[in-house]
């Protein structure tokens, strides 16, 4: 039998120093997660944490696991693409109150939506810890801090609600406080399949000390938060004997003393549509008690199955793309023509300038429309280069003997003719670096047509000096083949040759 190894908490603490403030509720956090890690039955190297920007975002430093801490409010992008392409991992994304949603609140808002696979924990401490002490946007209408020093204006932003909005398919709270139910709505969101968001109410000591204090201190918190339990009436306070119900669309805290039970609220997580879960959200302290625990949960298509399945079925129907034909297909653009008739040659297989581009723009760096050309560049022909004939070779002659004789003149490209005697493609040194792997290969067996670059971009002898310039500039050519009337070889242009004319200016 194989012998299976158990981790355990400590398997997954790094040997990172953790840098929070004493007192900051991100210790908690952090422990609970490195705890129930171990109950997943998952490898280290299947999991990941990504973070955004903000105190919370030191987060994947302090697991022993992979990570990666990205730009700011983009944690949700990011994960998004690793589980696309690699659907097996268990990603967590972590980010806080300011990182996740204020400049990261499109990134958090389609990610719910489109329910990818991922675990979501916001810690959110109402205030910006990282930058020192601003309102955040989930800071209390009223809170005096360094950027709000007459009190905020803004109505505070509710997580959960905008969760919830946005069709989020697990949406839970939790107090960082009250570190069982934290561990618990740990282990709830990581076994759901689709995108499960946590918020947890953590405190920073420094910037916004007791913010939390009616949902975490042992002698009020009974009385300001309602565990939600599925199944079962709302009902809270240190001796149980209050709870919610609705009265007409709105709900009111009664006493159990003249109520009876069966007249509260019943929740229900993985009801059929939102309304009971958005009415919980919008229960906030001092008028509710504040709900802690799962809020809604229910199973629909997570968005990485669904993409993976049109994949499949595309393969099925077209069969296996082919990366390396995709990397050198032929570029397509729209055949522009001078006033004098004269196609302006450029683009690759057509002679063509590229759709798009900017006449100003060509005029005043080439054609000497605005600017002086001391060096004739825009009115000096290719003719004048004297460029040599290129070197040519049958479509069908081996690798081998086409890299052996680039070799032995020393030339950097080669003309590839089919039997018709047309021009089928060139052969270059760039196709050499950029093609050929670097494992063995049959150089003698392997035919050059695999390799060379068609359809071809070419010159003739009548452009000029500016246009080789600007196509080489445009592709990163170091060589270009001129070809006459009838489409056939006619000289091989170099970057060399131009620098040599150039030499006369003495530049």
């Amino acid at each position: 039998m194989t012998e299976i190894n158990l981790l355990t908490r400590k398997d997954f603490v790094s040997n990172q120093m953790v840098r929070w403030c004493p007192g900051c509720g991100d210790y908690a956090i952090l422990a609970q997660l490195q705890r129930i890690l171990p109950d997943m039955g998952l490898p280290k190297e299947d999991i990941v944490f990504i973070s955004g920007i903000g105190c919370s975002s030191r987060f994947p430093y302090y697991m022993d696991t992979y990570g990666i801490h990205s730009i700011h409010g983009r944690a949700p992008t990011l994960a998004t693409g690793l589980k696309l392409a690699n659907p097996n991992l268990q990603v967590w994304v972590i980010t806080g109150d300011g990182d996740g949603l204020s400049i990261g609140g499109n990134h958090l808002l389609h990610v719910l939506r489109r329910n990818v696979d991922l675990n979501i924990i916001l810690f959110n401490n109402r205030i910006y810890g990282l930058t020192k002490g601003q309102y955040s946007p989930t800071s209390l209408p009223g809170a005096k801090t360094k950027s709000s020093p007459m009190g905020s204006i803004e109505p505070s932003f509710n997580p959960l609600s905008v969760a919830i909005g946005a069709e989020a398919t697990f949406v839970a709270r939790t107090v960082a406080a009250n570190v069982k139910h934290m561990a618990e709505m740990f282990k709830r969101a990581a076994a759901h399949k689709g995108t499960s968001f946590v918020e947890v109410y953590q405190n920073c000591v420094i910037f916004n000390n007791g913010t939390w204090d009616y949902a975490s201190d042992p002698k009020t918190k009974h009385d300001h938060t309602i565990e939600l339990e599925d199944g079962k009436p709302l009902i809270f306070g240190k001796d149980k004997d209050k709870g919610i119900r609705l009265n007409g669309l709105d709900p009111e805290v009664v006493s159990l003393d003249a109520v009876a039970e069966s007249e509260l609220l019943v929740h229900h997580e993985s009801a059929p549509t939102a309304s009971l879960a958005y009415l919980l959200s919008r229960m906030r302290h001092p008028e509710f008690p504040e709900p802690i625990g799962v809020f809604r949960c229910v199973e629909t298509p997570s968005y990485e199955r669904e993409v993976m399945a049109q994949i499949e079925t595309a393969v099925q129907q077209k069969g296996r793309g082919d990366l390396r034909s995709l990397y050198y297909a032929a570029d397509t653009w729209e055949v522009q023509t001078e006033a004098n008739g004269r196609e302006t040659q450029f683009g690759r297989g057509k002679n063509t300038l590229p759709g798009g581009t900017d006449e100003e723009y060509m005029g005043v760096m080439f054609r000497n429309e605005a600017t002086s050309d001391p060096y004739g560049l825009s009115t000096e022909t290719l003719a004048a280069l004297n460029p040599p004939m290129p070197l040519t070779a049958s479509v069908d002659i081996s690798l081998k003997a086409a890299i052996g004789k680039l070799q032995a003149l020393n030339v950097g490209l080669m003309a590839l003719i089919e039997d018709t005697g047309k021009l089928a493609g060139v052969f270059t040194e760039g196709d050499i670096f950029r093609k050929l792997n670097c494992d063995a290969q049959e150089l003698e067996t392997a035919m050059v047509k695999d390799y060379m670059t068609a359809p071809v971009t070419t010159l003739k002898k009548d452009n000029t000096i500016a246009d080789a310039l600007y196509l080489m500039s445009i592709h990163k050519f170091r060589h270009i083949l001129i070809v006459d009337e009838e489409g056939n070889p006619a000289g091989a242009l170099s970057f060399r040759s131009v620098a040599r004319y150039l030499e006369k200016y003495q530049i």
